[in-house]
């Protein structure tokens, strides 16, 4: 399956002679990814997985010399690292602190080497480095779950984006049709969730989402709770649970800024702070900060004090919320719904944009702030037709903005300054930093 990150590898490729570390939660597709790069793009790669192959991740222990650590490579893997048109590829470097310090003389190397890394609760493992990290030296990209664009370009509708973004651009309408069609893939994305493991099981089940294997979901919920328990001490395991599981808790509720003691009722700041910060470097959960002033760059208004946390994929939120799919397709569930849908929001959002923020003044809340352009563009989410919103009209009020997104299941349309974005056209929103 596509993903667009493939355009960031070959750009690295071409460009850069640090190494390539990929940063992402566990089942994002990071070992699949680099693989296709490497047989797309390279004569040779060698992959080396040094969770499972001991002897080679003890290389590191006994030398950081990148001409060395290839020579060892060679004799145990029985092969001849041609620097010219070969890969290496590091899977797992989580486990060997030296293999990521190596990164640094690789890069400092004489010779062209070329290397990507990935591995499980890596970004936990950076920022919890004992050593010196090679800042500077290894160039850093994120994968999070499929978007919603990379699910459409899975089932073939490309033909269907390239609509969706023209009527972007002009804010007119899509024919009723198209705008049904598009809406119901939308809420089957809202089921499904970008985790590639179900969308391929979805397409190998001929779109049918009824014959879904829903298992797999939490299959990777508990594959996560695991790792929380092999990487973590034990104590420290039980409060990354307890965060991770009242996540449903905590957005089901009006005012769903996060509280520690939704939590656990006797849960305070000091205890809990490093187990939520450990479940953000493990890009299992999302952080969206609070701003006091709506003002560029937003990052210098954040009150540290007030943030909310989403799960970095909506259809694992659906899963750990226990929340049946039909209950979703037939809308049968609305209030849950927005949930999920502020939840999607937030991890198209994250793709782009790398930090979420929302505002609150007075009694009124935006949902998400984000900078286009230069401007600072109030978002408003809607999970269904009703597009009522005193908070949005009040803002506009007081801080006049060049124009307001308001998204919602209605159609495109401009009206007053707000701009009427269908929910399945979020991605728009995120390619337009690219123009």
């Amino acid at each position: 399956m596509y993903r667009k990150i493939e355009k960031d590898l070959i750009i690295w490729k071409k460009n850069s002679k640090m190494p390539l570390m990929l940063i992402g939660a566990r089942q994002t597709g990071k070992t699949y990814i680099l693989k296709k790069f490497a047989k797309d793009n390279f004569e040779n790669y060698i992959y080396i997985n040094l969770e499972k192959e001991k002897e080679i991740s003890d290389i590191f222990n006994e030398t950081l010399n990148p001409k060395e650590i290839i020579e060892k490579i060679e004799i145990l893997k029985k092969i001849n690292f041609n620097i010219e048109n070969t890969l290496l590829f590091l899977d797992e470097i989580q486990v060997n602190e030296n293999a990521i310090t190596s990164l640094k003389y690789f890069c400092e190397s004489e010779d062209n080497y070329k290397i990507v890394c990935a591995g499980s609760l890596l970004g936990v493992k950076i920022n919890r480095f004992h050593s010196s990290f090679p800042v500077g030296k290894v160039t850093i990209k994120y994968l999070y779950p499929m978007s919603f664009e990379e699910f459409l370009i899975a089932c073939q509708e490309e033909n269907l984006i390239k609509e969706i973004e023209k009527h972007y651009q002009n804010n007119e309408p899509l024919i009723a049709s198209i705008h049904s069609h598009a809406l119901d893939l939308y809420k089957k994305y809202l089921v499904l969730g970008g985790m590639p493991a179900i969308i391929k099981d979805y397409l190998n089940s001929d779109c049918d989402i009824s014959k879904v294997n829903f298992e797999l979901g939490e299959q990777i919920i508990t594959s996560y709770l695991a790792d929380m328990n092999k990487y973590t001490e034990n104590t420290e395991s039980i409060k990354n649970s307890k965060i991770y599981n009242a996540i449903p808790k905590e957005l089901a509720r009006e005012n769903n800024t996060f509280k520690y003691s939704i939590v656990d009722k006797s849960a305070r700041k000091i205890r809990y702070e490093s187990s939520l910060d450990w479940l953000l470097a493990s890009n299992m959960i999302l952080k969206c900060n609070l701003v006091e002033k709506p003002e560029s760059p937003l990052k210098a208004y954040i009150n540290t004090e007030k943030f909310k946390i989403y799960l970095s994929d909506c259809g694992l939120l659906r899963t750990l919320s226990n929340i049946e799919y039909e209950e979703i397709l037939l809308d049968k569930n609305e209030m849950y719904k927005g949930v999920l849908t502020e939840n999607y929001i937030a991890c198209e959002f994250i793709q782009t944009f790398k930090e979420l923020y929302y505002y609150t003044f007075e009694n009124y809340e935006i949902d998400f702030l984000i900078k286009l352009n230069g401007n600072i563009i109030p978002v408003e989410i809607k999970s269904g037709r009703r597009t009522t919103s005193k908070s949005l009209n009040e803002y506009i009020k007081k801080y006049n903005p060049n124009y307001s997104i308001r998204l919602s299941t209605k159609n495109f349309g401009l009206e007053n300054k707000i701009k009427s974005v269908p929910l399945y056209a979020t991605f728009c929103i995120k390619n337009e930093i690219n123009h």
